[in-house]
């Protein structure tokens, strides 16, 4: 298989006008096109839909689905809200922080920035309840090949552990952590 990228990643949403309107105000997103019908092509279930589709920059495509037919979307209710989350990346902290504040002014809850070693992010609920992330990198090359060496020891300590590997605490602890660089 030679995959070359992901084509589309689709998500339900209560409202597709709101969700599109949505996208495209507070996130800048093009709404690409919709596709709807009355009958699911896959499966031949007769169960009507809106999918539409938005661009979220550099070939990559959000999705959205409004099933009117369907029981009310909820949440995963043994997943906690942080791990399920859409997280799109700015080129500058100058611009995470003017995201940070066009959510503010949309009257969002918005939690950060926070400094993840490598990156720094933002967080906040769309009208659908899924969480986004805005984030910028502030990674150095240095930096992602350590992690990039340390990952299969890490994975396999936390196969065997399910305790958290020490091997990018440096991530979170700021005195050690190397200077950082713009990449």
């Amino acid at each position: 298989m030679n995959i070359k990228r992901i084509h589309h990643v689709a998500y339900r949403c209560n409202d597709a006008k709101e969700t599109v309107e949505f996208y495209q105000n507070l996130m800048g997103m093009e709404f690409q096109l919709a596709i709807a019908e009355n009958e699911v092509p896959s499966t031949k279930e007769p169960d009507p839909y809106m999918h539409v589709f938005l661009d979220a920059g550099d070939g990559n495509v959000l999705a959205f689905f409004e099933l009117p037919n369907a029981p009310q979307m909820g949440k995963d209710p043994n997943t906690p809200d942080w791990v399920q989350h859409i997280a799109f990346e700015v080129a500058t902290m100058e611009d995470l922080l003017a995201a940070q504040q066009k959510a503010q002014d949309a009257g969002l809850e918005v939690v950060g920035p926070t400094d993840h070693g490598i990156f720094q992010s933002i967080y906040f609920f769309d009208p659908n309840g899924h969480r986004l992330e805005i984030t910028t990198n502030t990674r150095t090359p240095e930096m992602m090949a350590r992690l990039h060496e340390v990952a299969p020891a890490m994975l396999e300590e936390w196969s065997r552990t399910k305790r958290a590997p020490k091997h990018a605490a440096w991530l979170h602890e700021k005195e050690l952590a190397a200077p950082r660089e713009r990449v």
